[in-house]
């Protein structure tokens, strides 16, 4: 309804980033944050639904335990299944672990996670996804754009991941290091997510314990492109 009521009043016009900032505390219901537009920043301390970020255009949303907790938000789910279902921008953070089918059908979001269930990054077009923990079945399902990193200490990954339309590599190059560390370093001044604190105080180790996954065809694309 907000994003709905800044475009009718301000049809040709873009927000500056965080003009509108909204701290929340407690439970979300379903679609939180949903659609929500350029320039508005939701943060919530506690938990949320299904459906958190369907449809984000723009917007901003952060999820994370209160500060007080005993347990490892690393370890625990924060969120619920589906989350970022048709994003097209925007940016998400979310320390903990999400449901299943995260960012399916994403094409532009850039997104951090700690976990997330099966199905990850299904019939995902466009973005960029890291997972800073382990991962459900059938991960990259029917993905065909967009790249995702998923943090790998046991090297068994590829048991959980579907390969039909993905390629499998180590981050190798200069630029897909700073991507993913730049990434990984907004997530944590956006979260104080510890796991991320850890990974970037040993980043020269850390970097070659991840898996980029790219899709084969968006990899051709890429690379015709550059020729």
């Amino acid at each position: 309804m907000l994003s709905g009521w800044i475009s009718k009043k301000f049809p040709q016009e873009r927000l500056d980033p965080e003009t509108i900032k909204i701290h929340f505390k407690g439970s979300a219901g379903q679609s939180f944050g949903a659609f929500l537009i350029d320039g508005i920043k939701f943060i919530l301390e506690g938990d949320a639904n299904d459906y958190l970020g369907k449809g984000l255009s723009g917007g901003k949303i952060i999820v994370m335990p209160p500060s007080d907790v005993s347990f490892k938000p690393e370890e625990n789910i924060i969120a619920g299944n589906t989350l970022l279902y048709g994003a097209t921008s925007g940016e998400v953070y979310i320390s903990g672990q999400v449901g299943e089918r995260f960012c399916v059908r994403n094409s532009g979001v850039i997104a951090v996670v700690e976990g997330a269930g099966d199905h990850c990054c299904e019939y995902m077009t466009g973005g960029r996804v890291v997972v800073l923990g382990p991962t459900g079945t059938n991960f990259a399902a029917g993905m065909s754009g967009g790249i995702a990193y998923v943090w790998n200490p046991l090297g068994n990954f590829d048991f959980f991941c579907n390969m039909e339309l993905v390629e499998l590599t180590l981050v190798e190059t200069e630029k897909d290091n700073h991507e993913l560390r730049k990434m990984i370093e907004t997530h944590y001044e956006e979260t104080g997510s510890q796991i991320a604190l850890s990974i970037l105080n040993d980043w020269q180790n850390s970097v070659k314990k991840f898996i980029k996954v790219t899709p084969i065809e968006y990899k051709k694309i890429i690379e015709s492109e550059k020729e």
